[in-house]
Parts: C-alpha cells; structure tokens; sequence
C-alpha cells in the first residue's frame, strides 16, 4: 500500500515582513531602479525599494 504522497501542485516559501528578498550592490542607481522594477513586476506580492544610506 502506499502512503498518499503524489505529486507536489506547487512550491511556497514563507516570508516574513521586513525580509530582504534581493540585495544589489556595485551598479548605479538608475540600474538598479530599473531592475528592481522589473523585478517587482513579476512578484506576486508588494515589493518596495530600501536604499541604506551612505556612510562617508
């Protein structure tokens, strides 16, 4: 007899509020603007940009 596993439907991930999904560094800001948009465009949930802040 088997044990009720089939095939998976589908894959999730929990992720908290507040996690950081993807990290760019090294390219210019308008880069990573336009790649963040692209980006958030095909997420199924509300993504927004975090800029740290410079330290000099």
């Amino acid at each position: 007899m088997g044990k009720g596993k089939g095939e998976p439907e589908l894959w999730v991930a929990v992720v908290k509020p507040g996690t950081i999904l993807y990290e760019l560094s090294g390219i210019n800001e308008e880069i990573a603007r336009q790649t963040f948009n692209r980006m958030a465009h095909k997420m199924p949930v509300k993504v927004r940009l975090v800029q740290r802040r410079k330290i000099v």
